[in-house]
């Protein structure tokens, strides 16, 4: 029997596909594209072929007039970055291990650089499309085969104009491959070779991966967990052999300071650090904020495993486990919520229709921009803006107390919202017990 290729259907998938990408570029074209952190990656590059330390580069310069990778130092307005009181920010928010692997970012000019990150961000995101099926139970078969390319097709055309798959790509991001490298690793089958490994590579990239590994071990993936533990550790031990200075500095100074990443009462930090300087108008929201991530994070990992255990969906264990990271963290930037593409699928693979439709206007209206987002007016906003200047954390705080009283009414055995595939047989029909 034979499939058709070509549809009505895929026809207007692609044609929505190159109108997207060509009005993306339009864009690109008519307006600077910074890939500012994409200077960071290689300066950081630099820094450890020429033994200098990666914490020493200069973002921002002292204001008013100073200069660094970001451009002029800001005057105490700086939207990402700066204290309020216009003093400079050096180093970055990552372990000394992603410094070691931004080395080959060396090895090109910066035109090329630009052009490779750009390229390689829209075909992560389709990498991500693809990931966000497989998740939800979406994958290929043949009669369904093309119906499945054409809906693939329509949601990188539509991803692309999500907030924070725009900012990756125009800030020159790496968000979209770590979320991919999770995604990847966590989507596999629980008997799959190595399952946790690439999860703790990820870890030891960007810390906010790491509650992962909680999750898994409280969903009783032991071994899997330990693996994502030892990649982990292996990652921070290879940094201290390579850059024992800056390893040092890392874990005994900069991974406590809250504010390494910038300013927490920024627009584009949308964890719960951000909500509550911005809500509480103060520029360290202190003890407050504690309490509500040690409280958030219970609660969250608490309703991802009852989301495995009870109600047998690990795409919503895995996605809750995603959004109580971002949230708990310091500081998580706009661009780092990228998982609202796997999020947006699993709603819509569940037809909550109206539900995605929210969640999508959410992460596509850049609504914190529409606001005073700079400096000390950030700190002052009235009560009836908070939300515009903070709709992902309170996005994400509705779906963890919606999904977990939708789980709560779920009884055990009544079937998974949304499994991860089993073992196939060689003609790719699933393995069933008799």
């Amino acid at each position: 029997m034979t499939y058709r290729t070509v549809t009505s259907r895929s026809l207007i998938a692609v044609g929505a596909l190159v109108l997207s990408l060509a009005v993306f570029a339009t864009v690109c074209v008519t307006r600077p594209v910074p890939l500012a952190d994409t200077r960071v990656y290689r300066a950081e590059g630099a820094a450890v072929l020429g033994g200098d330390d990666p914490y020493g580069i200069e973002l921002y310069g002292p204001a008013p007039g100073g200069s660094g990778l970001y451009g002029p130092g800001p005057d105490g307005s700086g939207p990402e970055g700066s204290g309020p009181d216009g003093t400079g920010l050096d180093g970055t928010a990552y372990p000394p291990f992603a410094a070691i692997l931004f080395v080959p970012t060396t090895w090109l000019s910066a035109g090329a650089l630009k052009v490779a990150f750009v390229l390689g961000n829209i075909a992560l995101l389709a990498l991500l499309v693809r990931l966000s099926l497989r998740l939800v139970g979406r994958s290929p078969t043949a009669p369904v085969a093309t119906r499945y390319a054409a809906a693939a097709t329509l949601a990188v055309a539509a991803g692309l104009w999500l907030e924070p798959v725009a900012r990756t790509i125009l800030l020159g991001e790496i968000t979209l491959a770590v979320a991919c490298l999770v995604l990847w690793d966590l989507s596999r089958p629980d008997h799959a070779l190595g399952k946790g490994f690439a999860l703790g590579i990820a870890a030891g990239i960007t810390l906010t991966p790491a509650l992962f590994i909680a999750y898994l071990l409280l969903t009783s993936r032991v071994r899997q967990g330990l693996t994502a533990l030892a990649a982990l550790t292996g990652t921070v031990l290879l940094g201290m052999l390579v850059l024992p200075y800056a390893s040092g500095e890392f874990w005994t100074n900069q991974i406590f300071r809250t504010d390494r990443a910038g300013a927490a009462w920024a627009a584009g930090n949308q964890s719960l650090h951000g909500l509550l300087a911005r809500l509480l108008h103060t520029p360290e929201p202190g003890a407050p904020w504690v309490v509500a991530a040690l409280l958030t994070a219970a609660a969250g990992l608490w309703t991802a495993r009852r989301a495995v255990v009870r109600a047998g969906s690990e795409s919503w264990g895995i996605l809750l486990t995603a959004l109580t990271a971002l949230l708990v963290t310091p500081v998580s930037w706009s661009h780092e919520w990228v998982w609202c593409v796997p999020l947006l699928a699993a709603l819509l693979a569940e037809h909550r229709l109206r539900t995605a439709a929210l969640a999508g206007a959410v992460w596509t209206a850049r609504s914190f921009w529409a606001v005073p987002y700079e400096g000390e007016p950030a700190l002052r906003l009235p009560w009836w803006q908070q939300p515009l200047i903070s709709p992902y954390a309170l996005c994400a705080l509705a779906l963890l107390a919606h999904t977990a009283w939708r789980h709560t009414r779920t009884r055990a055995g009544t079937g998974p919202l949304s499994t991860l595939p089993g073992p196939r047989s060689p003609r790719g029909r699933p393995l069933t017990p008799r």
